[in-house]
């Protein structure tokens, strides 16, 4: 893929379902209340890494491109 993305997930939103754990162990954790974390604010871009966004049942996990800023997912309309 070769570009790096902001990685962000919304704790109001997120529901601690682990999908984004399952998917991607070294891009994100779980903290003790069950809430997602990224592992790291920037990240390079990966199959791993999006597989974890689109899988996430409530859409909690934004990437964006760190040059322009342009959404990655989930996709503008």
């Amino acid at each position: 893929m070769g570009d790096r993305w902001h990685v962000e997930v919304d704790r109001s939103v997120c529901i601690g379902s682990g999908m984004c754990v399952g998917h991607a162990p070294d891009g994100f954790r779980l903290d003790t209340a069950r809430q997602s974390h990224p592992r790291a604010e920037t990240a390079d871009a990966s199959e791993e890494v999006l597989a974890a966004a689109e899988n996430c049942p409530v859409e909690a996990i934004t990437l964006t491109l760190l040059d322009g800023g342009e959404p990655v997912f989930p996709p503008e309309d």
